[in-house]
């Protein structure tokens, strides 16, 4: 069967992501420093990183979510449970004997039911971990009076803090596993960064396979 070409990944999403990757890579990174585990800067330098690339992921997560819902690509991540038995199947030892994808993409369809409770859970979950304990860290750490009127304790937000980071390396690391498992090594990660999947089925849906934005 000829192989079709899919335009799945618009150029905002792909600017997304990669922006999103290498910022949360530098926030893991100087964070684990912060705590000792890892060197190459002093304790300041690391803050200071730790501190601007913070902002500018809220940054680029605020124009991520005003994009999602004004191009309704938000519903790209309701959840479902159609085919999740088979998806979970094919995880478990499906792909190792090299058995087709039961799920295949589509541009109104990207994400597969698995991955669709992954991003739910990593966005309503990890994120707001991370984001409301490095808040109340970064505005309440050196006014620690004023943080336990508030019924909290510095030692506690910077090991829910910590605690979430570390969710953050495990997404992180099996999202980078899972980008491997396509019909060749690259295929995912080749997708992401020209937009196009290559795909051997019909698409499922009449949408337009043209550039977009």
């Amino acid at each position: 069967m000829a192989e079709l070409r899919i335009y799945l990944f618009k150029r905002f999403e792909r600017f997304w992501h990669w922006s999103q990757a290498a910022l949360i890579i530098t926030m893991l990174y100087t964070g684990f420093a912060i705590h000792g585990y890892l060197g190459g800067f002093e304790f300041k330098t690391l803050l200071l990183i730790h501190e601007y690339a913070a902002w500018l992921l809220i940054t680029l997560w605020t124009f991520a979510i005003f994009w999602h819902f004004t191009t309704g690509e938000w519903k790209q991540y309701i959840p479902t449970f159609q085919k999740i038995a088979l998806v979970a199947r094919h995880y478990a030892w499906g792909m190792f004997r090299g058995e087709p994808h039961p799920f295949h993409q589509t541009p109104k369809r990207k994400h597969n039911p698995l991955q669709r409770l992954a991003y739910l859970w990593l966005m309503l979950m990890i994120n707001p971990l991370i984001w409301v304990s490095g808040l109340l860290l970064l505005f309440f750490s050196y006014d620690w009076i004023l943080l336990s009127s508030l019924g909290l304790y510095l030692n506690e937000v910077a090991w829910v803090h910590t605690a979430a980071a570390y969710m953050m390396l495990l997404f992180f690391i099996a999202h980078v596993y899972l980008s491997t498992t396509g019909h060749t090594p690259l295929a995912y990660i080749r997708a992401m960064v020209t937009g196009w999947e290559t795909s051997e089925d019909e698409p499922q849906d009449k949408s337009p396979s043209s550039a977009g934005v």
